[in-house]
């Protein structure tokens, strides 16, 4: 595998895990200049880029480059000039999606607008609306006629891949097309930190302050990732509440609600929820099936009703795998020239659609509740019976229940040797729960989404 494949790859793999907002801001003119035995040497265009890699993203980075050369103990980040073009490959099933992705993304560069952050082709017209998300559409359409004054903020929350990047930067863009005069921001979290960071650095954070506090219209894009950084929610706080005194527009996003946001200071959680809270979820088949002839036409594909209606029955996650599954079905009829009948189709589509129902294992599922809540995986074996802890270790009782199978008695010594009886009380209320607590469903779907995603690596 040479260098280019090696570092396509690892993007390949980042790209599925961050929103494409922070997989640009972070990944946008990376490389690998060379690799011997054990290490690999990483092309990055700044010092603050260069940073950022080492803390945040080293081990997941490392992780993927060592699935494709097991031999790599390390990894080493330089600031370099930076190769961007892309060579053509051989295209396997998963260098082909890629390909197209790495392709897809040059491409969006383009339609951003650097003063705002806006991508021109997240408009209203381009979203489509199903039961899934109605709700949240309808309010961020109010938002544009009304800023500031109907719902602030406006705080949108759902699984990756469902559209909270679309419909927060279409309502940006249905300002600017109109001829609005105001001053918008769309911003990421994570992108939102970097700035505080970098301003900290140079000690321009009340520059920075004041920018931000003269916006008509901020939109903050996964908001998640500010949970633990006390400066970034110290600077968002003070934000928020200078923008919201002054009657501008907030709107937020996140894969959660705000009462789930684990290391989110009190303060921050109230003024989150105390606009209009609004979810999207998984769309329905009509949906799916809508958002894959729209796909469809900008692309030019020419796909049959029974190749959109397989793919739109099988693939029922998110819109981005959506996309992905139809990419792969695109590049085979540019590649070939002609379009692929229904075996065909199904045939470059197994892998991609056997993936997330591989057999899962009870470590995995341990991790993934961990990871979600932010405790450590001893936190669910102890006996602690803090509020924080109990809730994840009933998810968790209930998904090893749902997932693997496990006896009751199996499950409670999976979990520090608890009875049995304890375990089915658990599942039982998660259960019930389900039932009634939409937030709730959703936190499920975003850890299931963990798992599978760990397998898929």
């Amino acid at each position: 595998m040479t260098n280019e494949e090696l570092w396509k790859a690892v993007l390949g793999e980042m790209e599925l895990s961050l929103t494409r907002a922070n997989f640009t801001t972070w990944f946008k003119n990376t490389s690998v200049l060379s690799k011997d035995k054990n290490a690999v040497i990483v092309s990055v265009p700044n010092g603050f880029i260069k940073e950022w890699l080492e803390n945040k993203f080293n081990k997941k980075i490392l992780e993927s480059i060592r699935n494709q050369s097991p031999e790599i103990r390390e990894i080493r980040y330089t600031i370099g000039r930076p190769k961007i073009e892309l060579a053509k490959h051989d295209f396997s099933n998963v260098i082909l999606e890629r390909e197209l992705e790495s392709r897809s993304n040059i491409e969006v560069d383009k339609d951003v607008d650097k003063a705002t952050n806006l991508n021109k082709k997240y408009t209203f017209e381009s979203f489509i609306v199903g039961s899934n998300n109605e709700l949240a559409h309808a309010a961020c359409l109010a938002v544009t006629k009304s800023l500031g004054k109907l719902y602030n903020p406006l705080f949108l929350y759902g699984g990756v891949g469902l559209g909270k990047t679309h419909l927060l930067q279409a309502m940006g863009n249905k300002l600017l097309i109109e001829g609005n005069p105001k001053s918008i921001l769309y911003i990421s979290a994570e992108r939102f930190t970097a700035s505080i960071l970098e301003a900290l650095v140079h000690r321009t954070i009340e520059d920075l302050k004041s920018k931000y506090s003269q916006l008509d219209l901020l939109m903050i894009d996964d908001i998640q990732f500010i949970a633990g950084k006390e400066k970034t929610q110290d600077i968002i706080f003070s934000t928020f509440n200078e923008l919201y005194g002054r009657n501008k527009q907030i709107v937020l996003s996140s894969d959660r609600p705000p009462q789930a946001i684990p290391a989110l200071e009190e303060r921050l959680r109230s003024r989150f929820e105390g606009g209009m809270i609004a979810d999207i979820g998984i769309p329905d088949f009509e949906t799916r099936l809508a958002i894959l002839k729209q796909k469809s036409n900008e692309k030019n594909y020419d796909f049959d009703e029974e190749t959109l209606t397989y793919i739109a029955t099988h693939i029922q996650n998110n819109v981005r795998e959506l996309e992905g599954a139809l990419n792969r079905v695109g590049a085979f009829s540019q590649i070939y020239n002609r379009i692929p009948d229904i075996k065909e189709v199904k045939n470059i589509l197994n892998t991609y659609l056997s993936s997330p129902y591989r057999k899962t294992s009870p470590q995995s599922i341990l991790k993934a509740v961990a990871d979600f809540y932010s405790i450590s995986g001893s936190d669910l074996i102890k006996r602690s019976r803090k509020k924080e802890v109990v809730k994840p270790r009933q998810i968790a009782m209930f998904l090893l229940r749902e997932e693997t199978k496990l006896s009751f008695p199996e499950i409670g010594q999976k979990l520090g040797g608890r009875d049995h009886s304890t375990v089915i009380h658990a599942c039982e209320k998660i259960k019930s729960e389900l039932s009634v607590d939409e937030p709730l469903k959703q936190e499920l779907v975003l850890i299931r989404e963990r798992v599978y995603n760990s397998f898929e690596k």
